[in-house]
Parts: structure tokens; C-alpha cells; sequence
């Protein structure tokens, strides 16, 4: 199913149902089905990120399936977690009366889930930054194999080919934590909104200037860890109790896993500043529907993880795993090469740099939107922010005492 194939009629009919009079009574089942209805969207969306069962049988309908973690799937991913963030404001927030977000427990998730928006902005930074090295890695790829392709092949062209491999290589190999190789590619700083002390807690302290919100740039700090960042949006996530399910407090709670899973997911894909000991395992809900589809995400997540910490590599990218192994072969072609090269080997080595050559391709392809992507979660977390933060300054206007 296409993720946006619902996500304008549930718009629509929140809107709709919101503009017209009701009772309690009435709004009260409303908001239920309502509830229940995200609920499922929320499934559906990311049970077809999972690749097909092969089980399946060819009376099932083929969904239009992207390799696991490759360019093309986690643009998918950003995908569905635009249209949840979509459904989840018009779920929380159309129609609402302030009041309810000033009460137990929402006072409390509010401030939550714009603090773990913050993180969330960090986090797209950080993997912007990180999407501007892989590009520079796919471009001294390009250099290798349009060295290769040359005819006839020679020293010359091999040793080319070879130093814009072994810089390929040494760059992957970097420790997360010493890659500040970003720096060295390009000047660059990251560009954010903060909020200064805890974030949500006061109305009144925006990010905001003339109702945009406030950017500062700043250099990279040593000290900043993409792992850290995703424990601290973690530490927090608590399912509700009680009769909080039945309420606002749930779809935040979705929400705010979305969040988490989404980012994490990301930092675990792209390279970042320090992913050592990256978080391999957080709660998930696993008595409700749409945590399903989640946990069997993070269990694939979570080995492939695990055996790029042994092996050293780069990250969970599909085409970067590729590419680092198609490098290393062909370094080893370069390091072994004598001129003139056999037949067979001239073959061979044909068959790596055309290889290398299609991975190149589809970054080429793929890297640029996915940077787009990115920059439009960072735009919509920032807008909804401004929102919420809307509505509780709503709150204080209404608790403060008018002068005489």
C-alpha cells in the first residue's frame, strides 16, 4: 500500500468532524475511532517496509519492495514517517481545547516530545553532514572506475585508480568518532533551533523570532554523540498506564516511538559522530498491533548492526556496505597488477568496476532526494513545534490574571 494512500481522507474527516457541533458523548467515540484508525495506518505503513515473505504466495499482491536498508528504502521510511507526523497533528491537535494539554498526563508528554523533537533536529543535522560524505566517498569511486574503464590499462591509470581507493578505504575505516574527514571535505557548520534549559517546560521561551524559528550556526562539537543523542530520546519513552490509552496520551506515545525508531534508524545507516556503543534495543510495544511490524524492523536493524561493529564497517547503507567490498577487491587487482594484465584478470576486474559503476549510479540517483527528505523532516518537525508551542502559549494566556 502506498503511504499516502489514506492519509488525506483521514485529514479530511478529522477536519470535517471538528468543524461541526457534537456532544461529549459523541466526540468521545469519535476521538476512539479516530484513535483506532492512526493505529492501523501506523501498522500498515511500516509492515510494508518489511521485505516480502517468502511465503508468499503469487495470489498476493506484489508491493513495490526496496532492497533492506538501501537509499531507495529509507527514503521510504521518511515517507511513512511524514505521513504518520501528518495524521498524528491533525489527531492531537485540530479542534483541541487548549485547556486539555495544561492536565495529567499530557502536561508532562507534551514537554517530552518537543524535547525529543530538539534531539530529532540534531539528528537530521548530523545526518545531512553525514549523506555530504558519503557523496564524496561515491565521487573517488566514480574516479576508480573511470580509471579502470580506461583502454588499454596501465600502470598510470591503476595507480590513479588505487589512491582514490585506499582514500575511499581509509575514510570508511575511520572510527566514528575520529571521522571529522566532513571538516576536511568541505568548511561546514550545522544550522538548528535550541531552546535554552529544558525544552517544552515554558511556554513562552520560543524558538522563535517574528514567528520563524530561530537558527544558530555552530561548529561541530567533539564532544557530540549521535548514540548519546538516540539513548536520551529512549530514556523517556514510557507506554501509558491506566486509562491513559483511551485519551491524547497514546497517539504521543506512537508518536514519540516513531520518533526514536526513525532516527535511530537513520543514525545507524549514515555515517555519524560517534555511534560507538549506538543503542541496539529499546522498548517496543509488543501488545499492541502497530508495535509489531516496529519490532520486526528493529530486530533486522539490530543484527545487521551487530555485524557491522565486527566487520568495522561504514554503516548499515546497503550501497556503502557494497561499495566498501567492491573497493577492497579492487585494490587488491591494483596491488598484484603487472603490465600487460591477462585476459582473465582484465575480465575479472571488468566485472568489479562495472559493479562499482551501478552502485555509483544509484547514489547518484538516490543521495540528493534523500537529502531533500531529510531537510523537509527537519522544516515539518520545526513546524509543528511552533504549533504546540501555539497552543501552550494559549494556556498561559489563559491562566494569567488580568491586570485591573
Amino acid at each position: 500500500m502506498p503511504v499516502t494512500d489514506n492519509q488525506g481522507s483521514f485529514l479530511n474527516r478529522i477536519s470535517i468532524r471538528r468543524n461541526q457541533v457534537f456532544n461529549m458523548e459523541n466526540n468521545h467515540e469519535q476521538d476512539l475511532e479516530d484513535l483506532e484508525l492512526f493505529q492501523k495506518h501506523v501498522a500498515e505503513r511500516f509492515s510494508d517496509l518489511l521485505p516480502n515473505d517468502s511465503s508468499t504466495t503469487t495470489d498476493s499482491p506484489a508491493k513495490d519492495q526496496s532492497p533492506l536498508f538501501s537509499i531507495s528504502w529509507y527514503r521510504k521510511l521518511l515517507d511513512v514517517f511524514l505521513c504518520c507526523e501528518a495524521e498524528f497533528k491533525a489527531l492531537v491537535l485540530i479542534g483541541r481545547d487548549p485547556v486539555q494539554f495544561s492536565k495529567p498526563p499530557l502536561d508532562r508528554l507534551v514537554p517530552d516530545i518537543l524535547d525529543r523533537s530538539i534531539k530529532s533536529l540534531d539528528i537530521c543535522n548530523a545526518v545531512t553532514h553525514g549523506l555530504e560524505l558519503v557523496r564524496h566517498w561515491q565521487k573517488l569511486a566514480q574516479i576508480a572506475a573511470m580509471a579502470f574503464e580506461q583502454k588499454p590499462m596501465g600502470d598510470g591509470q591503476v595507480r590513479r585508480a588505487k589512491k582514490a581507493l585506499n582514500t575511499l578505504l581509509t575514510s570508511m575505516m575511520l572510527d566514528d568518532k575520529e571521522n571529522n574527514y566532513h571538516a576536511k571535505v568541505a568548511e561546514r557548520t550545522w544550522s538548528f533551533g535550541r531552546r535554552s534549559g529544558a525544552a517544552g517546560n515554558n511556554a513562552n521561551n520560543k524558538d522563535r523570532t517574528n514567528g520563524t524559528f530561530r537558527s544558530m550556526s555552530w561548529s561541530v562539537a567533539k564532544s557530540w554523540s549521535a548514540s548519546k543523542q538516540i539513548q536520551a530520546m529512549a530514556s523517556t519513552l514510557v507506554a501509558p498506564r491506566g486509562g491513559e490509552p483511551t485519551g491524547l496520551a497514546l497517539p504521543i506515545y506512537i508518536m514519540s516511538t516513531i520518533f526514536v525508531f526513525v532516527m535511530w534508524g537513520l543514525v545507524a545507516a549514515i555515517p555519524c559522530q560517534e555511534r560507538t556503543g549506538l543503542l541496539t534495543h529499546f522498548p517496543m510495544p509488543r501488545n499492541l498491533n502497530w508495535g509489531q511490524s516496529l519490532i520486526s524492523l528493529q530486530d533486522k536493524i539490530v543484527e545487521e548492526w551487530k555485524k557491522k561493529e565486527k566487520k568495522g564497517t561504514t554503516g548499515l547503507l546497503d550501497e556503502l556496505q557494497k561499495m566498501e567490498k567492491v573497493a577492497q577487491n579492487l585494490v587488491d587487482f591494483a596491488e598484484n597488477f603487472q603490465f600487460p594484465a591477462g585476459e582473465e584478470k582484465v575480465e575479472e576486474v571488468a566485472g568489479q568496476v562495472a559493479e562499482m559503476v551501478e552502485i555509483c549510479r544509484k547514489m547518484e540517483e538516490g543521495l540528493v532526494p534523500l537529502q531533500q527528505q531529510i531537510r523537509e523532516v527537519f522544516h515539518r518537525i520545526v513546524r509543528s513545534r511552533v504549533e504546540v508551542l501555539d497552543v501552550l502559549d494559549q494556556i498561559g494566556k489563559m491562566s494569567t490574571p488580568v491586570p485591573y
